[in-house]
């Protein structure tokens, strides 16, 4: 199929473009900027007047609940939100049931996503067998499957010598490995940030310590043995110095944060909000401020949704028995355009943080617009209202802290290789 994208604004950070350009799509590829190549006819041209067209988003953190968790949420109805939320590949953790710890299930993931024909699925695969931190999986076999990294997820994993064994095996085959900082000690049986609301509200708190600490030793163990580290997650202004620090000091370590605490803080739960139960917790106002600036700075490389559809029945308890998560892949786009707004940044700048360099962390030549590029496409309305309702969402979880609200920012059009694999109505 042979696509002109005409009259749109083209942002594309990778390459420092913002301007009005058309874009010719030929063979699942960028054929060309700006003019049309030599006898190239069009099958299908989209208008793009007055939007903005820009490389597919990219997503490092969404729970698609298969297999195992179908009653939640089923790959059909994530992959559906997805491409409406403009993300064309996404990466999922290994926390299913049963965990992705063997080929054959990653390759089985892989195989559905494809055969849906829509967004890029690149699988992170469990760093210990059933993802109880005693034995390593076999790594390199789970690379051959299609594997892009390694992780814990929320599983703790408390042995260190463990996790050591496990970083020098990766750093030897060069291996990423993603971990999100949390002492599971420190943080047993707590739900809130430890602060005015949790105390205010009795409910059981995590300390800011339970991710400094954890984040002290994997920083640690990253130093000594050359891993290629990414901190999934960050949630509070200490941390943030860590990685900053880690970084002037020259380790190889990326980080992202959660788009909910880029906008929300402990306030937000207001009056036992369970859609504002999420892992890890809001924290306060000072950790939201710390963790704009380290966006801002480039301490934080990337912007995830950390998309976790919950049905129904688990988010309708009281604040503390309510299961932690948010749906977000539909939600990226406008709450990142918030942010810009709010922040004063171009849009280029904050559109960097959810294509290249996600796929930076990722090791993908993804993320960009140039000649020759997968045509993975993001085509949308900045200006557009729509209320967040669960009706308007297409992911099979409605649990989201923005229900009810406006937001501005829709996708019109997502192209991935070349082929539209969604058109708003």
């Amino acid at each position: 199929m042979n696509i002109h994208i005409k009259n749109g604004r083209l942002i594309d950070p990778r390459n420092d473009l913002d301007a009005i350009l058309d874009v010719y799509v030929a063979d699942g590829s960028i054929a060309a900027i700006g003019n049309a190549p030599a006898g190239f006819v069009a099958t299908e041209v989209i208008d793009a007047t007055g939007l903005i067209v820009a490389p597919g988003l990219i997503e490092l953190a969404a729970r698609l609940r298969e297999p195992g968790f179908e009653y939640m949420a089923t790959l059909e109805s994530e992959m559906d939100a997805a491409v409406a939320g403009g993300i064309t590949s996404l990466a999922c953790p290994p926390d299913t049931d049963p965990p992705l710890d063997e080929p054959g299930l990653v390759e089985m993931l892989k195989h559905r996503a494809k055969n849906l024909h829509q967004a890029r699925l690149y699988p992170v695969a469990a760093l210990t067998t059933g993802l109880k931190g005693c034995e390593l999986t076999e790594m390199a076999e789970l690379v051959d499957a299609g594997c892009v990294a390694f992780s814990q997820a929320d599983a703790p994993l408390t042995d260190t010598r463990v996790l050591y064994r496990a970083m020098q095996y990766a750093a030897t085959f060069g291996f990423s490995v993603w971990l999100r900082p949390q002492d599971s000690f420190l943080a047993r049986d707590g739900v809130a940030h430890d602060g005015e609301v949790a105390t205010r509200c009795g409910l059981p708190a995590i300390p800011v310590c339970a991710e400094t600490i954890a984040l002290a030793t994997m920083l640690s163990l990253a130093r000594e043995t050359g891993v290629k580290l990414h901190i999934c997650r960050l949630s509070s202004a200490a941390g943030v110095e860590m990685i900053r620090l880690a970084k002037q000091q020259g380790l190889d370590v990326t980080c992202d944060v959660s788009i909910n605490h880029v906008h929300l803080s402990e306030m937000d739960i207001g009056f036992f909000d369970p859609n504002c139960r999420l892992n890890p917790p809001l924290r306060s106002l000072r950790d939201r401020a710390a963790l704009r600036a380290g966006l801002l700075d480039g301490t934080i490389d990337a912007i995830c949704t950390n998309h976790a559809p919950v049905d129904e029945d688990a988010k309708q308890l009281p604040f503390a028995e309510a299961e932690s998560g948010a749906t977000g892949l539909e939600l990226l786009l406008p709450l990142l355009l918030k942010w810009a707004r709010q922040d004063k940044i171009t849009l280029s700048d904050a559109l960097a943080r959810v294509t290249l360099r996600p796929a930076q962390v990722l090791g993908l030549d993804a993320g960009h617009l140039g000649i020759g590029a997968a045509a993975d496409i993001c085509v949308f309305d900045p200006d557009m209202y729509w209320r967040v309702e669960p009706a308007a969402l297409k992911s099979q979880g409605k649990n989201t802290p923005y229900i009810g609200q406006e937001v501005q920012g829709r996708v019109c059009y997502t192209l991935v290789d070349g082929q539209i694999v969604y058109q708003s109505q």
